[in-house]
């Protein structure tokens, strides 16, 4: 077994791909650089985007919202209030495809599905909470412009577009012609807001909220003074969420394997840092991995044949096999049948499976040591930062959270004595998103 995690080890150090070669402190300073540039304006990897969403600490009860998620497989569509006790009631849950998964369409047909999926609860509310995970330009109104697609999203001719405008056009010229409003919010931000108000009673020193499922992003409320491009253009705020989208950082260690399998993803050159850790492309990566490895003769030939027979990976069958190496699997079906060189072949797929997930893991690591660093919080054990993660990467992916929570021990509270916490709140895209729009359209 020695023999077989040594040859994994240095072939994934071949090729830069290694785990161990990661060192936090010195990543999570050139993170947080990255973060003070997009916070002054200054074009770097990071947007680091204002939200213009107020912290409220009064939620109206018994005031009906229309909320909208659209996620990077799902766009789901519900009725949100909150009744006498602040606790949220979800009402009318729909479940449909998102537009531009699997299948490009144009913006006006993106526009025409959504307000068909509005069609049933359009008479619910006046006002709309639309969670759009994808990079936009927030606007002072509430509306905001598409800056790219991720997640392998195609919708053609939709980049500046202002996407609420566009969907009360649709509504519009679909015969819907009662006033909405809509206020647009990342997925990252709806789950900071749905986990401030779920904990409410918890005296955290600030909260922070992230995604790691398909994609992967990060939100967190920042000093109004710290935010350079908004003082410049004399705009000014005790404190600001600020949508980071941090799946585009792009000055992580890069490999040769993630250079090839960038090459083969929709959008070369984009969403560098997602494209190493997240649900959407991790399985891709995986599978690159192998056919090098296959190539380089870490596999018998049996499984080497059987990889480059294997058209894509998912995350979810790179995580099956890790879960259950002589399961009903993919990847276990794949291996040898003889029982010495199929036993040789699934322990070397779970080490090469299972350290691209601890370098997974270490670079998520290093994303939210540097946000707690940039806050400046959590130095009070008694009063820690508060995270509210979603995400079935985060969560599903073997031994995932266990690891990110060991590397920011290590760093965080033993190293800078900063503290946190990590907690899940159900459905809290939808809540996060019916709180913005009673805050930002009351």
């Amino acid at each position: 077994m020695t023999e077989i995690r040594e040859k994994v080890r240095q072939f994934l150090k071949r090729n830069r791909m290694d785990h161990e070669s990661i060192d936090i402190r010195k990543e999570c300073e050139v993170f947080l650089q990255d973060m003070q540039n997009g916070l002054n304006g200054v074009k770097d990897c990071l947007d680091m985007l204002p939200t213009y969403i107020p912290m409220t600490e009064d939620i109206p009860s018994d005031e009906r919202v229309i909320v909208m998620d659209a996620g990077g497989t799902n766009f789901r569509v519900a009725v949100v209030y909150f009744d006498e006790n602040k606790k949220p009631v979800i009402e009318d849950f729909t479940n449909h495809p998102m537009p531009g998964a699997g299948e490009e369409v144009g913006q006006d047909e993106f526009f025409r599905t959504v307000a068909e999926y509005l069609r049933p609860v359009i008479h619910k509310s006046n006002k709309i909470g639309f969670c759009f995970s994808y990079p936009t330009d927030i606007l002072p109104n509430g509306d905001g412009k598409l800056i790219r697609f991720s997640k392998e999203i195609r919708v053609r001719d939709m980049i500046g577009q202002p996407v609420g405008a566009g969907i009360l056009e649709a509504l519009k010229k679909a015969g819907y012609t009662e006033p909405k409003r809509i206020v647009l919010l990342n997925d990252t931000v709806a789950t900071l807001l749905g986990g401030k108000a779920a904990y409410s009673k918890v005296p955290y020193d600030s909260f922070i909220g992230y995604i790691l499922g398909t994609g992967t992003n990060t939100c967190y409320i920042e000093k109004g003074s710290h935010i350079g491009k908004l003082q410049a253009a004399g705009r000014n705020y005790d404190t600001m969420l600020i949508n980071m989208e941090s799946g585009a950082y792009g000055k992580s260690p890069s490999g040769k394997i993630d250079r090839e399998f960038d090459e083969t993803t929709v959008n070369p050159g984009q969403a560098n840092f997602e494209k190493k850790i997240s649900g959407g492309y991790l399985g891709g990566l995986v599978h690159t991995a192998l056919k090098d490895a296959a190539a380089d003769g870490l596999f018998s030939e049996t499984l080497a044949n059987a990889i480059r027979n294997v058209p894509t990976l998912s995350t979810k069958e790179a995580d099956d096999f890790l879960h259950a190496p002589y399961g009903d699997n993919l990847l276990a079906n794949s291996c040898s049948r003889d029982p010495e060189e199929g036993g040789k072949d699934r322990t070397t797929l779970y080490y090469l499976i299972d350290s691209l997930v601890e370098r997974a893991a270490k670079l998520s690591a290093v994303n939210l040591s540097t946000v707690i660093i940039k806050t400046g919080k959590g130095n009070d054990p008694c009063r820690p930062v508060c995270i509210t993660a979603d995400g079935s990467t985060f969560y599903k992916t073997k031994n995932f959270k266990s690891r990110v929570e060991h590397y920011m021990k290590i760093y965080l509270n033993d190293e800078l004595g900063l503290y946190h916490e990590f907690v899940e709140v159900k459905n809290a895209n939808l809540t996060g998103s019916a709180i913005a729009a009673l805050a930002k359209l009351s």
